[in-house]
């Protein structure tokens, strides 16, 4: 079996264990995530500064999604022991992994998240190594994962060149693409490089608002 029927044939199956069914080539999805208009979060932060600019916009973001009544899970990639992706295909794209590390922790909240949201800053241009390599282990649930979810990407950077973001939104919008998730906000912070500069800015509030909203 190759690459583009494995995934055809896993798509389908993950489909029908989501409550989902494909019609004519296109997931339609039972929308089993949430309870009530309420869902499971799993919001995944990059920053190894543990009071960074974007892990402040998490915490405002989580607070907002609290207070709508949604359940949230937290992974701090940088506090985490995930191993990155070598490649190796043991996991044939949707089994076992052979690294036994934090990631199990996502592997284990991610397939019935209702929303992920991303939460990073800008490190030489792209995202941090730490989330990468989170997103990177993907790979190992990509069947399980490919079922529609709403995501969220909350950003920081030092520079203030709009340019300098499209590094990291076109990763994340491929990503999306590639998963059949749907965007629903991004709170780009430019400008905000000490420990807490993001605090005198309008950004949290921001993260705030899209956390109460989804």
């Amino acid at each position: 079996m190759n690459r583009r029927e494995f995934l055809k044939t896993s798509l389908t199956a993950t489909a029908v264990l989501a409550g989902s069914v494909i019609l004519g080539g296109t997931l339609v999805h039972a929308a089993a995530n949430s309870k009530g208009g309420k869902m499971k979060i799993l919001v995944i932060t990059g920053s190894p500064r543990k009071n960074g600019n974007s892990n402040t916009l998490a915490e405002h973001f989580i607070r907002g999604a609290k207070e709508a009544g949604h359940e949230i899970v937290r992974f701090d990639a940088a506090f985490k022991d995930v191993h990155p992706c070598i490649a190796c295909n043991k996991c044939g794209m949707n089994g076992e992994c052979v690294f036994k590390d934090d990631f199990e922790f996502v592997r284990k909240h991610i397939v019935d998240a209702g929303m992920v949201v991303f939460a990073t800053p800008m490190y030489y241009f792209g995202i941090s190594a730490q989330i990468k390599a989170v997103i990177d282990r993907f790979y190992a649930i990509n069947g399980s994962i490919h079922v529609p979810k709403k995501a969220a990407l909350l950003m920081t950077y030092a520079d203030n060149n709009k340019r300098k973001e499209k590094a990291i939104t076109d990763h994340y919008e491929i990503l999306l693409d590639y998963l059949g998730w749907s965007d629903v906000g991004k709170v780009i912070a430019p400008g905000v490089w000490p420990v807490g500069a993001v605090n005198h800015t309008k950004f949290p509030e921001q993260a705030y608002l899209l956390g109460k909203s989804v």
